[in-house]
């Protein structure tokens, strides 16, 4: 069992990145992936733990990209250093979230409920504070009682305190994933919002600009869709992932670690038969820089 696709508080998971990487190798996993959203800061924690361990590390991260409607996310795997350009993303990026956690912060007081950006970012130790941290500030003060009740009412897109994330431009962080000796994957695809339609066609667009791999086994999807994805992906000549997306235990009932859509253990194949090959067959995180 593995997983190529999880969060740690690093970002908006609820466990440090040590803690996940512990989680993973309780959980039995072969080989786990850490791609915390726009940040490296917990791999060389995470790395540390799995050196010590008999568990195959996968560096990543989880890279937001500019696209017009629905959602997209590129993961970056196999990252074997912290390249220049990986860094100017991540820069802007962070930039980018504090200007939109102000402006959320701006509609909060708004509507009468009076905080500050600092009062909420003291509440985590994250180095991106996204609107899973701000839900979770709501929770703590008895705003809501769920993390997700705090989406539902105010935080998802057409809520009113939700404030749009720009991203970083595709061919801009598929360059950073790649001089950081890492390969980019398309995450979740269906969180697109394409048609199936359309959906070779986009898809050899982003192919096309150097996205190599398609996570075509997430929990957000479909069985049926899973499977489309990779037959899509085949004929397109990328390699497929899969991954659980897991934030922590209890954060989402349908997110569990080595599992992915339909509740299905995450086969070795995904990491022996697509990951591994695209990574040039020799990949060992003991030799990153994450582990020096």
């Amino acid at each position: 069992m593995i997983d190529l696709h999880s969060h740690s508080a690093a970002s908006d998971g609820i466990l440090s990145p040590a803690d996940s990487a512990r989680y993973a190798i309780e959980k039995k996993l072969t080989t786990w992936a850490l791609t915390d959203h726009d940040t490296v800061d917990g791999l060389k924690d995470a790395a540390k733990v799995c050196a010590e361990a008999e568990i195959n590390f996968i560096p990543g991260i989880e890279i937001n990209i500019v696209w017009p409607a629905g959602e997209f996310h590129l993961l970056g795997l196999g990252l074997r250093r912290y390249s220049d350009e990986l860094k100017s993303v991540i820069e802007y990026l962070t930039e980018d979230r504090k200007n939109r956690n102000q402006q959320i912060v701006e509609k909060m007081n708004e509507d009468g409920f009076i905080c500050t950006l600092d009062e909420i970012e003291s509440n985590f130790t994250a180095s991106q504070i996204g609107r899973p941290h701000f839900a979770d500030f709501l929770v703590k003060k008895g705003v809501v009682k769920t993390r997700q009740d705090a989406f539902n009412r105010f935080l998802s897109k057409g809520k009113r305190w939700y404030v749009t994330h720009q991203g970083e431009d595709l061919e801009t962080a598929v360059e950073a994933i790649k001089t950081s000796g890492g390969v980019p994957v398309l995450a979740h695809p269906m969180s697109l919002y394409v048609s199936w339609g359309k959906m070779d066609e986009v898809l050899t667009s982003i192919r096309d600009k150097g996205v190599m791999g398609l996570e075509a086994f997430h929990p957000g999807a479909r069985n049926s869709e899973c499977f489309r994805l990779e037959e899509t992906a085949e004929r397109l000549g990328m390699f497929v992932t899969a991954g659980s997306d897991f934030h922590g235990r209890g954060v989402r009932a349908d997110r569990h670690l080595g599992k992915t859509a339909g509740d299905r253990k995450i086969d070795d194949r995904f990491w022996e038969e697509e990951l591994k090959p695209a990574l040039g067959g020799d990949f060992d995180f003991r030799k990153t820089d994450w582990v020096k």
